[in-house]
């Protein structure tokens, strides 16, 4: 299903197009030389050489254009990126949680069951909400709390970038506040707060993960209620990005995985995202 959207896109068949003529004028100049040396070569002409000539323009043209993974490697630096399908619960890298800047984790009343915070306090913690708020109370014991607020659950406010890195099952979580919540417990963000929280992230990562893989989800939708202004397409691009510019002052990780939701995995411009990636080799 995947693939028969990508081979619906303009995209594809402007690759295909490319391609299918590169190889008939390929094809022609080598008939054509041909045809010079000597008259007599008779392989170059006729139903059968037509013929020949059309199936190597199409295979040709269908090899360049093809769908393939989204994933691009870099020398400067010595990176890789990868967008993928599926649940990154059940990622075995380090993981990134988004999450908001006072650190409330109850669910359902402040956190919501099918969020990324939910999932994660029901598959990763077996819903034991005691362990994880020890959790997180132990990795932000050195972080500077900037105000309180007055509302129900946690009331201090560690900011936008804050990060409460936890230790678990022999790799990291890292729970990255880039939502603020108001005083009825209600989260948003915007653009330049998530691309702050970005920068923090990947400092973080440099300084804790070892260089081991990272894998994110896409940053912007759900809790920070960007999803008009930030829709999956740019909220990967922009988490990209990011994390290129970072890797290009210091080293962050070996890869970046960006796991997307089957759901809006299905929306992407997946031939865009790997012409982004591929476009960023050059820049």
């Amino acid at each position: 299903m995947n693939l028969l959207q990508d081979m619906t896109t303009w995209r594809f068949w402007r690759h295909f197009l490319t391609g299918f003529f590169f190889c008939l004028g390929a094809v022609s100049t080598v008939q054509q030389i041909g045809t010079a040396i000597s008259k007599d070569i008779v392989i170059f002409s006729g139903y059968p050489f037509l013929a020949l000539t059309l199936t190597i323009a199409i295979l040709g043209s269908l090899y360049w254009s093809w769908p393939r993974p989204i994933e691009q490697t870099y020398n400067t630096p010595n990176i890789k990126i990868s967008i993928i399908k599926g649940n990154i619960l059940t990622e075995s890298t380090h993981l990134v949680i988004g999450t908001n800047d006072t650190f409330d984790m109850e669910t359902p009343i402040i956190i919501a069951n099918g969020s990324l915070q939910g999932q994660a306090l029901a598959i990763l913690y077996g819903n034991d909400i005691n362990r994880l708020k020890a959790d997180i109370d132990s990795a932000l014991v050195a972080k500077p709390i900037i105000g309180t607020i007055a509302k129900n659950g946690n009331v201090n406010q560690y900011g936008i970038g804050a990060i409460a890195t936890v230790n678990h099952a022999a790799r990291l979580l890292f729970f990255l506040a880039y939502c603020e919540m108001n005083s009825n417990n209600e989260a948003s963000s915007s653009p330049d707060k998530i691309w702050k929280s970005l920068g923090c992230l990947w400092s973080e990562v440099s300084r804790t993960s070892n260089g081991g893989t990272i894998s994110v989800p896409v940053i912007g939708g759900g809790q920070a209620r960007l999803s008009n202004i930030l829709p999956a397409q740019d909220a990967i691009r922009f988490t990209i990005l990011s994390f290129i510019l970072a890797s290009r002052q210091s080293r962050v990780c070996e890869e970046l995985r960006i796991i997307v939701r089957p759901e809006d995995y299905k929306k992407l411009d997946r031939l865009e995202l790997q012409a982004f990636l591929s476009s960023l080799r050059s820049s």
